[in-house]
């Protein structure tokens, strides 16, 4: 259980992060591992067990949400590095801009877009994840990249 923890803390708590925000992150994350290690022994392999994890993080996620009833607000003070990898530039008022719009968006939109484009899913995998056929999945995906670009303006929203 201790390497499995390992393994994903900082995917499960990344995902968590771009979904519920910063303030309820761990929270969430705890509680996905606390359903990991009690179901673990009930998991049949009917997907990969990253698979699994990952449904698990997002509906925990989606759930948190539920349950708060409101939109987590970010502002630039509040919000942690949580880089997949080291990265040698950062542009800080990007990344803070990015995150705001995330916030912005519905929870679908946001766990696609983190499940595709921040984690580097494919779109069969994130269909697996979130429980949808492919083609939903690109469907979301294409909205929830259009809703971002328009939070995000024209200075960000035409670059490829």
């Amino acid at each position: 259980m201790e390497m499995l923890y390992h393994q994903f803390k900082r995917r499960v708590f990344g995902m968590s992060h771009r979904i519920v925000g910063p303030n309820d992150a761990e929270e969430v994350a705890q509680e996905v591992f606390v359903r990991v290690f009690r179901g673990l022994a009930n998991f049949r392999g009917d997907s990969a067990l990253s698979t699994w994890i990952y449904r698990l993080t997002v509906n925990a996620a989606l759930s948190h949400l539920a349950r708060r009833g409101r939109r987590q607000e970010v502002s630039d003070d509040n919000i942690p590095e949580v880089p997949a990898t080291p990265e040698p530039e950062r542009d800080h008022g990007l990344a803070a801009r990015i995150e705001a719009a995330m916030a912005e968006l519905p929870a679908g939109y946001r766990a696609i877009l983190v499940l595709h484009d921040v984690e580097g899913l494919s779109h069969e995998e994130c269909a697996a994840i979130l429980e949808c056929r492919v083609g939903t999945c690109k469907s979301q995906l294409h909205k929830a990249r259009a809703r971002m670009r328009e939070l995000l303006g024209p200075s960000i929203g035409g670059r490829k």
